[in-house]
C-alpha cells in the first residue's frame, strides 16, 4: 500500500484513506463519457430509407410503347362504333351468306351479336392492359406473363375482327390501327424484359442509406 493511500493516527497505525468526494458536475461528465456515441445518420452503416429514384430509361420506353398501344386500341374501338351502322348490313350479308334460309329479322340480330362479341373484347383488352400497365409500374410480380397474355388475346381478337367485322372500304383503317395496337404491345413486352428492366424490377424497392430527406424531397 502506498503512502498516498495511507494515513497514521496518533498510535503510529496506518490506515486507509476514506475516498475522495466527486462532485456532482464531475459524476455527470463521467456518465456522458461512459454513453456510446449514437451512430451516424450517414454512411454505410445507417438505417435505409425508401426513396423513389426514376426508372431505367428501358422502362420508361416500354411505358411508352405500352400507352401508346392504348392510344391505339382506344382509336380503333371509337372507330368501330363510328362506322357499326355501315358495318352492320354488310355484317348480316355475311350471316345470310351461312344459312339463307332465316327471316330477314334474324340476320338483323345475328349482325348484332356479331358487332358486339368483337366491340366488348377490344374494350375489355384496353382496360385490363390498364390494369397490367399499372401493376408494371408498381413492380408487381409476373406482371409480364399477364401482359404476355393480353397480347396474344389481343391479336386473336384483332384476327377474329378482321374477319368478321373489319371488312370493306370502312374496315381497312380499323384492321391496321388493331394491328398496330398488337404491334405497339409486343414491342412494349420485349423491351420490358431487357436486363435492366429485369433489375429494376426484382429489386421491388429503391433504397439509399443515410438521413430522410425533407418533405419536399421525392421520398415515398
Amino acid at each position: 500500500m502506498t503512502i498516498s493511500e495511507t494515513s497514521r493516527d496518533d498510535r503510529g497505525e496506518t490506515t486507509p484513506e476514506a475516498p475522495a468526494r466527486v462532485s456532482p458536475a464531475d459524476a455527470h461528465l463521467e456518465r456522458r463519457a461512459a454513453v456510446p456515441e449514437r451512430p451516424p445518420l450517414a454512411g454505410k452503416d445507417a438505417a435505409p430509407v425508401l426513396v423513389k429514384a426514376p426508372p431505367p430509361i428501358v422502362v420508361r420506353i416500354a411505358q411508352l410503347l405500352w400507352v401508346t398501344s392504348l392510344l391505339a386500341g382506344a382509336v380503333g374501338v371509337v372507330y368501330l362504333m363510328i362506322i357499326r351502322q355501315a358495318q352492320l348490313p354488310e355484317i348480316a350479308d355475311l350471316v345470310r351468306g351461312v344459312d339463307g334460309s332465316r327471316a330477314e329479322a334474324t340476320y338483323t340480330s345475328a349482325a348484332d351479336i356479331v358487332f358486339w362479341s368483337v366491340f366488348s373484347p377490344l374494350v375489355a383488352i384496353i382496360l385490363l392492359q390498364i390494369v397490367l400497365l399499372v401493376s408494371f409500374a408498381n413492380r408487381r410480380p409476373k406482371v409480364r406473363w399477364w401482359q404476355f397474355g393480353s397480347v396474344l388475346f389481343s391479336a386473336g381478337v384483332v384476327l377474329i375482327a378482321g374477319e368478321l367485322v373489319a371488312f370493306g372500304d370502312r374496315g381497312l383503317p380499323l384492321e391496321r390501327i388493331l394491328q398496330a395496337q398488337v404491334a405497339l404491345a409486343a414491342l412494349g413486352l420485349l423491351v420490358s424484359v431487357l436486363p435492366p428492366s429485369l433489375r429494376w424490377s426484382a429489386r421491388r424497392h429503391d433504397i439509399r442509406r443515410g438521413p430522410q430527406a425533407p418533405v419536399g424531397d421525392s421520398q415515398l
